[in-house]
């Protein structure tokens, strides 16, 4: 057992207990939103062409593939997993975490927005709303819980420095 910073001692088995791995939910929205999109079709509410939607869907895909992996790279190199289903190691708050707490989640929205966009689906990006309550509420907060209990006064101290997501 490792002693948190208040110098008792920690379950290194404890999780946050998340209701769900992230990268599952982002790909149930998207099914989900491409199987309305067929079944339920709707006009795609931004105007322009097939070229104009990949542009703009393409830069969002890799704009999020950036930040997400550059997020996942801070992780490996400071020898923490990644995956919220395992425990943390190591309160990581440089490079891209100095930026924002959530790169990896934020990366995961703009790649999901940008095959919205590309793939015109209006169904997909109604159902970022959704996907957003639950990646906060079901995710995030319960991160931020797990994280407060495991690092204390540091990451109460990070909380106030960086922002959430921008």
């Amino acid at each position: 057992m490792d002693m948190d910073t208040d110098g008792q001692q920690m379950d290194d088995t404890e999780t946050a207990g998340v209701i769900a791995r992230p990268p599952f939910l982002f790909l149930a929205a998207l099914l989900l939103g491409l199987v309305w999109d067929r079944l339920l079709p709707l006009p795609f509410p931004v105007p322009g062409t097939n070229l104009v939607h990949w542009i703009i869907g393409g830069a969002l895909i890799l704009i999020g593939l950036a930040l997400a992996g550059s997020g996942i790279r801070n992780f490996s190199l400071a020898g923490t997993p990644v995956p919220g289903n395992k425990p943390t190691r190591v309160l990581v708050t440089t490079g891209i975490h100095g930026w924002t707490r959530n790169p990896i989640y934020l990366g995961m929205f703009l790649i999901y927005g940008g095959i919205g966009v590309a793939a015109q689906s209006s169904w997909v990006l109604m159902i970022t709303l959704p996907l957003a309550i639950t990646i906060r509420f079901g995710v995030v907060a319960r991160e931020e819980m797990y994280l407060e209990r495991r690092f204390g006064d540091a990451y109460r101290d990070y909380k106030s420095r960086v922002r959430r997501w921008l």
